[in-house]
């Protein structure tokens, strides 16, 4: 959405606080032998507890409050209470909701207790490579142009991007223009960053797949190939400067 009075971006920055709160509480709830239904429960309470309402469950009737992909699964993992959280899994958490009009994303994977299987290095990757990327956005450049970026670092570290899975406007709803913020350059689209802009930058590195397909389940995604995938993701406002972290409350940096 476009920022064009004071009271959006109040909106945006209170919207953005409790997603990114959410994720992070969430992030520090989940232990060993947990169900991910259960780390799902504990962070619709706190949204509840903000008066937000979970994004992928009012927009899509998603079945959770939020995303949680435990290892093979690359996004859109469905809360269980047979799925059982181990020492050195994968873990992803995404969440996205609506406050009083306004709508915010925000997503990070992490390892759980001891890195066994050594997921580290691809978080690692996934989080800086998101860093770099939104320290390079501001009004004027070229979207292909951050695709470009985030491809060629994942190359770097000896990973792949996933292609049909990608950042997007957000504010007046979950997914707005532009569309397909994507991981890689698209020499075709000629599309910019404009400046007061609110938008979802994610990244999606992979060890081997290079897309994301539906199981089964009519939600889930995993690799092509395989493997594994990280995400993190920011609501962010483009400035003319380095833009503002709207969700920085998240700490997926700290």
């Amino acid at each position: 959405m476009s920022i064009t009075k004071e009271s959006e971006l109040i909106g945006m920055k209170k919207v953005s606080e409790v997603v990114g709160t959410t994720l992070k509480l969430m992030r520090e709830y989940a232990k060993v032998g947990m169900s991910t239904k259960e780390l799902d429960e504990y962070g619709g309470e706190i949204l509840k507890s903000y008066g937000a309402k979970s994004a992928p469950y009012e927009t899509y009737d998603f079945p959770g409050y939020a995303c949680i992909s435990v290892n093979e699964e690359a996004a859109h993992g469905i809360p269980s209470k047979n799925k059982i959280l181990k020492e050195g899994d994968l873990i992803n958490i995404d969440v996205s909701a609506e406050l009083n009009g306004f709508w915010s994303d925000n997503g990070g994977s992490f390892v759980l207790g001891k890195d066994i299987h050594n997921h580290q290095p691809l978080v690692d990757a996934s989080k800086n490579i998101l860093h770099k990327a939104i320290n390079n956005i501001k009004g004027g450049v070229k979207i292909a142009d951050i695709g470009h970026l985030i491809e060629t670092e994942a190359k770097k570290s000896g990973f792949k991007v996933i292609k049909n899975l990608a950042g997007h406007g957000v504010g007046r709803s979950l997914h707005e223009e532009p569309e397909n913020i994507l991981n890689y350059r698209v020499r075709t689209n000629r599309e910019r960053f404009k400046k007061n802009t609110t938008v979802a930058i994610e990244t999606f590195i992979s060890t081997k797949s290079t897309v994301a397909v539906e199981l089964n389940d009519g939600w889930t995604l995993v690799g092509n190939k395989g493997g594994y995938v990280t995400q993190h993701e920011q609501t962010i406002l483009i400035t003319d400067n380095k833009p503002v972290i709207l969700t920085e409350s998240n700490g997926i940096w700290n």
